[in-house]
C-alpha cells in the first residue's frame, strides 16, 4: 500500500494558484499596476541563482503573459569565498560580507529582497538590520505554505549546516510547524551531494536512491511532508521520487516574491 499524502496535490495547487491578475489583464500582455523590483541575492550557488532567474521571469509571464517579465536587481558573491568561510565557521566574517551585498542591491532600486540560499538564511537577521527594505524571509514563506496544507511537522533535508543548526528549524516553529531532520549520520552524505555533484549539475541516480531511503526515514520519525531545503537539492528529489508530500523551497520562495511584486 502507498503511504502517499493527497496534501502533495493542494501544495501543487498553492504555488500554481497564487496568481492575482485577471485573464483580461493577462492576455493583454500589459502590466496594468505598479510592479515592484525583486533584489535577488545570489551566487550561493550560481545554480540556485539560476533557478530564481529563470522562475521569477517564467511566472511573470504566465500571471502577465506577451512580452512581461519581472523587474530584478541581482548581485552574486564568490561561492567559494562564502564555502571557505563558512567551513572555518567565520560566520562572523559572512554576515558582513551578505550585508554589504544586500546594502548594494537596495542603493540598485530594489524595494525587497530575497535571499537564494536556504544555508546562508543563518545569517538573515543581520543582512535584514543592514537594509531599509524588507527581506522575504523563506522560512517564513515555507511555514505558511506548510500550515496551508494543514500538515504541522516536516522533514527537512538540506546542507550540514541548514540541518544541525537552529536557525531555521527554529524559525518554522515560531509558525507552529515542527522540523524533523535526518540522523547525524547522514548530514555529511547529504552536503556532499550538493557541494560535490549537484552544484556542478551532476545528477546521481545512486545518490538520488539514498536521499530517498533518508526521506523514508524521516517518515518514521514523523513527519508528514519533506522540505527540500536546499535549490540544488530540486534537481535531484522531486514529489515522483517521494512519498510524503515535497514542499519545494525555492519554487515556494518564487512565488512569494512574484505576489508581493505584482501586489
Amino acid at each position: 500500500m502507498t503511504r502517499r499524502l493527497r496534501v502533495g496535490r493542494c501544495i501543487a495547487s498553492y504555488v500554481a494558484d497564487r496568481d492575482p491578475v485577471s485573464p483580461a489583464d493577462r492576455s493583454s500582455g500589459w502590466q496594468t499596476a505598479p510592479v515592484q523590483t525583486i533584489g535577488l541575492l545570489g551566487g550561493m550557488s550560481w545554480e540556485s541563482s539560476l533557478v530564481y532567474y529563470r522562475d521569477l521571469n517564467r511566472g511573470v509571464h504566465e500571471r502577465l503573459g506577451g512580452l512581461s517579465s519581472p523587474k530584478l536587481v541581482l548581485s552574486t558573491v564568490d561561492f567559494a569565498e562564502l564555502t571557505a568561510l563558512e567551513e572555518a565557521e567565520r560566520w562572523d566574517r559572512i554576515g558582513p560580507l551578505l550585508a554589504e551585498a544586500a546594502q548594494g542591491v537596495e542603493r540598485a532600486g530594489a524595494d525587497f529582497l530575497v535571499l537564494c540560499t536556504t544555508t546562508f538564511h543563518k545569517v538573515a537577521d543581520e543582512i535584514a538590520a543592514a537594509v531599509d527594505i524588507p527581506l522575504l524571509h523563506l522560512a517564513d514563506v515555507v511555514a505558511e505554505a506548510v500550515k496551508q496544507s494543514g500538515v504541522t511537522t516536516v522533514g527537512l533535508i538540506g546542507t550540514t549546516v541548514a540541518m544541525s543548526d537552529s536557525f531555521f528549524t527554529d524559525r518554522m516553529a515560531e509558525h507552529g510547524v515542527d522540523v524533523v531532520v535526518p540522523a547525524a549520520e547522514h548530514h555529511d552524505f547529504l552536503n556532499t551531494a550538493i557541494y560535490e555533484e549537484l552544484v556542478h549539475e551532476r545528477v546521481v541516480d545512486t545518490t538520488r536512491r539514498r536521499v530517498v531511503g533518508i526521506v523514508d526515514e524521516l517518515w518514521d520519525a514523523g513527519a508528514q511532508g519533506l522540505l527540500v531545503g536546499c535549490t540544488e537539492l530540486e534537481l535531484l528529489i522531486t514529489q515522483s521520487d517521494v512519498d510524503l508530500p515535497v514542499f519545494p523551497c525555492t519554487s515556494l520562495h518564487v512565488a512569494a516574491a512574484l505576489d508581493r511584486a505584482l501586489d
